[in-house]
């Protein structure tokens, strides 16, 4: 399906609003985007930038347009969508970039009502550790992965039409049920960047602080990277996901609670059992991700 959209509001113009602002003005398929946030300062320069092509000042002018796509943390989404609930009019698509989606559900349709069906829940899988307009870049989506969440209640022509926007990106789009998303992603994101913020948390806090970041190397910052990411963000993420994550997290703690066994015991053989099925795993999966 082609697309072409007259009036597009961003509400968040960080990384992944500006982003996608960037990709869809480079892929010609939006005639005017309009920004829409908390912070002026950032509104204005996502203008400078060219990511936007002017600023709300209010939620009623924002509403008027013919896509809403809602990119900020996913604690405010209730908020901003009853804000804009009054005004969006009958044919307004709205849609998110959020990292949680049963939750995003739940308070779309609480805010919109009658409006729900034309809510398409999403989640762009290619964020960075970096933050704000600044770090926008059109090819952010290109070859990445898009996870669409409709309900049941979804409207065809909604759905068609967001497909068709991130797809205009560059991005691959895939259909899933909010649920299952939400396990998937606290076991691979939501999860890992838990252990991060908690190892860099750990140490930093540690007399020696110094000294360990003095040595880091290689492996402590590929592992570490995502610690650098907002914490507002990831913040909101945990709360939002916090039952699947909470799964997940113990999962994760048996699995240290083995490798700490062994440690213990000096089981080197059972140490070599995990970190190979590790290792085979991480080499199986890096060859697909190609």
């Amino acid at each position: 399906m082609s697309i072409h959209v007259n009036r597009l509001v961003i509400a968040g113009v960080g990384l992944i609003g500006g982003s996608l602002a960037a990709a869809l003005k480079q892929a010609g398929v939006v005639d005017e985007i309009i920004g829409l946030g908390r912070s002026r300062e950032t509104l204005e320069q996502a203008l400078s930038l060219g990511l936007i092509d002017r600023i709300a000042d209010s939620p009623k002018q924002a509403a008027q347009a013919d896509v809403v796509v809602l990119a900020m943390p996913v604690a405010q989404t209730e908020a901003v969508l009853a804000a804009l609930a009054p005004y969006i009019h009958d044919k307004s698509i709205i849609t998110d970039a959020g990292s949680t989606k049963s939750d995003v559900i739940a308070a779309a349709r609480s805010a919109l009502g009658k409006n729900f069906s034309r809510f398409v829940p999403g989640h762009p899988i290619a964020g960075a550790e970096k933050n704000g307009p600044q770090a926008a870049r059109a090819d952010l989506f290109s070859g990445r992965n898009v996870v669409l969440c409709p309900d049941a209640d979804t409207d065809a022509t909604a759905l068609s039409t967001v497909d068709s926007l991130w797809k205009s990106t560059g991005a691959q789009v895939s259909v899933m049920p909010a649920a299952r998303h939400d396990r998937i992603f606290a076991a691979v994101s939501h999860l890992p960047h838990l252990a991060a913020f908690a190892l860099v948390d750990d140490l930093a806090n540690r007399e020696e602080a110094e000294d360990f970041f003095r040595y880091a190397a290689s492996g402590f910052r590929d592992f570490t990277r995502i610690a650098g990411s907002s914490p507002e963000m990831w913040r909101d993420i945990a709360l939002a996901n916090r039952e699947a994550l909470l799964e997940e997290l113990s999962a994760y703690l048996n699995k240290l609670g083995e490798i700490a066994d062994a440690l213990d015991k000096g089981d080197a053989a059972a140490l070599e059992s995990i970190f190979s099925r590790a290792s085979k795993a991480r080499r199986r999966w890096d060859v697909k991700s190609q």
